[in-house]
């Protein structure tokens, strides 16, 4: 049976203090809502209808995909009658799945719950036990057997001492869901059309109502201010520092830890303290990550060393090397097996070719360096004129000496060796020595400055 889902998504979320839709605010850098879109394409979802409503536009214009269905609720009279802004679009013959876009966490094993939990005649709900259920819809239950829920305001003392709880997430057959819908009643103390009342509903027909339950509370909770927010934030990255360390990574502080992307580990990872992955990252065997580093779309090679304070992005480290401290390798470089650059060296599209080295305060850009060359302490590839970009091509085994510039677009041969100091702006052939330096002068008697009065 076909599979739709529909991810109610129309709050303004004023407690967000926000001009965005409070489903575009971000858990991981990943708007909660697009959490909950992965979430239904991983369920292999056939459709998936957003219901919106405040800031339509701006939802529209960031949340992007050819399985997305964009549907208004130009008045916000309740959670069914939003859900009933989608049944035009459904289908009487396949299942419904209602999510919520503020609801970023749950995972896709507990959804798969829910739906395997459906019984052929009735619907399956999500419900969850909570320590203190106040502000929730309470789980009506005679003989062990849900027959509704009751909100918060409508319940009695009786039914406020129910723990077990209504999630919002449901699943049911679509046209029983625009059955129910449709004879849906305001009569409450909200005056609101509430999407819970399809349980009774579905009990009154005589249809099971069977439950599912999420492994954590975290998977059901929601975002209504930033400081909501903030804890999902914390929690979503917790369950991935746990996922990395059951991966065999060792983490120096579980609760240091960020991942805005997908982080991909081989064996024997250490991490330190505060670092940031974005993007896609790889790190392989044996590879050590220092504290306080970030890494974004880049591959670290198996046992390679990312020492403190260092960013790397859209690069590809090779096995064996050695990144920083406080080095910055950026987009289109690689550095091949055992090469080292050290602290306060900076690469742009730059090849550093295998045991190649530069120790310190350096600047490579639009740079090919061979194998086995030294490249010295304040040496800058001068790869702009102001116009257009030039690249500096240095042979194996060559010698750079420290303070140099090198003016692209040059030629460095192989084991050619630039003193200190120069300024090189034409090529230098193979196994030369290249000087290129003002005449030194030393004058006697020279006075030093006085401070003025």
């Amino acid at each position: 049976m076909s599979l739709s889902v529909v991810i109610l998504a129309a709050g303004k979320g004023t407690r967000m203090k926000s001009s965005l839709p409070k489903v575009l605010h971000a858990i991981a850098d990943k708007p909660m809502v697009e959490h909950v879109i992965d979430a239904a394409r991983c369920v292999n979802a056939d459709n998936i209808y957003m219901v919106y409503g405040f800031g339509g536009e701006i939802l529209q214009a960031r949340i992007t995909g050819e399985d997305l269905t964009f549907v208004e609720q130009a008045e916000q009279l309740g959670t069914g009658h939003a859900v009933n802004m989608a049944t035009p679009y459904l289908k009487d013959d396949e299942n419904v799945l209602v999510l919520y876009g503020d609801v970023p966490l749950t995972k896709v094993s507990t959804l798969q719950q829910l739906i395997d939990a459906k019984p052929d005649n009735g619907m399956s709900l999500l419900t969850v036990n909570l320590t203190n259920p106040t502000g929730y819809g309470r789980i009506v239950r005679e003989s062990g057997n849900v027959v509704g829920i009751v909100e918060q305001k409508d319940a009695t003392a009786e039914e406020l001492a129910i723990n077990e709880c209504n999630t919002g997430i449901l699943l049911a057959n679509g046209g029983d869901l625009k059955r129910w819908l449709a004879n849906l009643s305001n009569d409450n103390a909200q005056g609101e059309y509430y999407l819970t009342d399809i349980i009774a509903a579905c009990h009154n027909e005589g249809k099971l109502i069977a439950t599912a339950h999420p492994e954590t509370e975290v998977e059901v909770e929601g975002a209504n201010n930033r400081v909501q927010l903030a804890a999902l934030e914390r929690a979503f990255q917790l369950r991935e520092a746990e996922a990395l360390m059951l991966n065999g990574a060792s983490l120096r502080d579980p609760n240091r830890i960020d991942i805005r992307g997908k982080l991909l580990i081989g064996q024997e990872v250490k991490i330190d303290v505060n670092c940031i992955f974005e993007g896609e990252v790889v790190l392989a065997d044996g590879v050590k990550i220092g504290a306080n580093c970030i890494l974004k779309d880049c591959t670290i090679g198996e046992f390679a060393e990312v020492k403190p304070n260092t960013i790397v992005e859209g690069a590809v480290i090779g096995d064996l090397c050695s990144v920083g401290p406080f080095a910055r390798i950026r987009p289109g470089s690689v550095m091949n097996k055992d090469s080292h650059v050290g602290n306060f060296v900076e690469m742009k599209k730059t090849i550093l070719g295998e045991g190649s080295k530069s120790g310190h305060l350096t600047y490579l850009g639009d740079a090919n360096i061979g194998q086995n060359v030294n490249v010295g302490a304040g040496t800058i590839t001068c790869n702009y004129d102001g116009v257009n970009k030039s690249q500096t091509i240095i042979g194996d085994n060559a010698f750079i000496g420290s303070n140099t510039s090198l003016v692209a677009p040059v030629f460095i041969s192989e084991k050619a060796t630039v003193g200190a100091g120069s300024v090189i702006a034409k090529d230098v052939e193979k196994e030369q020595l290249a000087v290129a330096r003002g005449k030194q002068r030393n004058i006697d008697g020279w006075q030093r400055p006085t401070k003025k009065q």
